[in-house]
């Protein structure tokens, strides 16, 4: 059944467009089911000067092409309405070099000519909120803790309801649970090609917030809504297979990893704390990043520990296909496209280069003091958004992986973000010095 008689099948009148902004805000525009063939076909034009990181005002014209795909049918739309996932264009029908889904395919394109798919599976943590005499409180509708069922989990229909529309959507859920803190929320989807993946993250933050509204929540993917509670963060798992096969698997290894795992959880260690302007990419995502709440600042890896920026799942027999390597530091506010591409990029220069990982920290890397952090050669992310950009602007890695055009866009806005917020003047800082200074 082609596009064109699904649409027929399932009653849809209307097709919502959807891309994303630099900053990977999901950007629309809805059109009559009849304009579908059209779209198919030639693409739909739209203003490309208004979105964040595209084209200037005097080069606007830019041209929507539907992924069909990414067609789903949105279950909670009162007019009967079906989503299609978009690469955008230029007039003259190449794919615009700013596009963050573009950037995503051009990085998988280089690992397929080494060989290679990249498979991934992330985890994205969520809050809802209700809110209760102007401001926004977690615990006023779920005082539940991590893995708790009871009815003291009011969200747990909201959750079951998510999880409805994720797989009317198409989707394959896995898990879904309360987390650690109240009002905190996880659900996992099936692994999978990082492209399918990113558009699926795409997919999992318009459902949640969408459900969240009917319920009169608010969802938020902030990495730190709360002071003082456990942050959302989006830990990754990822592999790259070759013939079917996983590459990170090596029966005779200690930790069952291949050489080309080891290289490319190097590549990704060399390059973090660059990546982090992008895997963070707030001012709020260093209020997540430190020591404490099992947020990962130290950059090492290990099999178990938790506490390590780069986490291999322990193995089990018969599950070789499972071998993988949990990248702990992104967090939910990202653009899923741009930070799959850069950490692929990071993986794939550790494989070209033959780079050879520190060696594994088992231990608790919370406890050991500086000296002990430095005798093991432990460095540390960056401690602020301003401190990741700095790394950011001089990584030539990272500007390749991006293009020049969304390389130079993304520092300019995130350097306006930190200026902007550098100039705030803070509840905390009232607090704190107006009365005794």
């Amino acid at each position: 059944m082609n596009l064109i008689e699904q649409t027929k099948k399932d009653n849809v009148k209307y097709i919502q467009l959807q891309f994303t902004d630099l900053h990977g805000m999901i950007k629309a525009v809805n059109i009559p089911v009849e304009r579908l063939k059209e779209a198919l076909e030639k693409g739909i034009w739209f203003d490309g000067s208004s979105i964040e990181g595209f084209t200037r005002i005097f080069e606007s014209d830019m041209v929507l092409h539907p992924d069909a795909s990414t067609y789903a049918v949105l279950p909670w739309e009162e007019d009967p309405t079906a989503r299609l996932i978009c690469d955008v264009h230029m007039p003259d029908g190449e794919p615009f070099e700013g596009d963050p889904r573009h950037i995503l395919k051009r990085a998988l394109a280089e690992a397929s000519k080494m060989g290679f798919e990249y498979n991934i599976g992330p985890e994205l943590e969520f809050f809802l909120f209700k809110k209760t005499n102007g401001d926004f409180e977690p615990a006023t509708h779920d005082v539940a803790g991590y893995f708790d069922y009871s009815p003291r989990d009011l969200a747990t229909s909201v959750r079951n309801e998510i999880v409805r529309a994720l797989e009317s959507m198409g989707m394959e859920v896995e898990m879904s649970h309360h987390e650690v803190a109240f009002g905190q929320h996880e659900i996992d989807f099936k692994y999978g090609n990082a492209l399918l993946s990113a558009d699926r993250c795409l997919t999992f933050k318009h459902v949640v917030k969408s459900i969240a509204h009917k319920h009169d929540l608010y969802a938020t993917f902030m990495p730190k809504p709360v002071y003082g509670i456990n942050g959302s963060g989006m830990h990754i798992n990822q592999s790259l297979f070759t013939d079917g096969k996983n590459a990170f698997y090596d029966a005779e290894d200690e930790y069952k990893l291949s050489k080309t795992a080891r290289h490319f959880i190097a590549g990704q260690l060399k390059q973090v704390r660059g990546m982090s302007a992008v895997l963070s990419p707030t001012v709020n995502s260093y209020k997540r990043l430190v020591p404490g709440y099992e947020a990962p600042v130290y950059i090492c890896w290990a099999r178990r520990n938790r506490s390590a920026l780069v986490r291999i799942p322990r193995y089990s027999p018969g599950r070789e296909q499972s071998t993988r390597a949990e990248l702990r530091c992104p967090d939910p506010s990202c653009n899923p496209y741009l930070a799959l591409a850069v950490m692929l990029t990071a993986g794939l220069d550790g494989i070209k280069s033959k780079l050879e990982p520190p060696t594994p920290v088992e231990e608790n890397v919370y406890h050991l003091d500086e000296s002990g952090r430095e005798s093991k050669g432990i460095g540390t992310l960056p401690g602020s958004l301003k401190e990741a950009l700095d790394e950011f602007k001089k990584n030539s890695l990272l500007r390749t992986a991006l293009g020049e055009h969304t390389f130079s866009k993304y520092l300019e806005a995130k350097k306006e973000e930190w200026d902007d917020y550098a100039l705030q003047v803070t509840p905390w800082e009232k607090k704190r010095y107006f009365e005794v200074i």
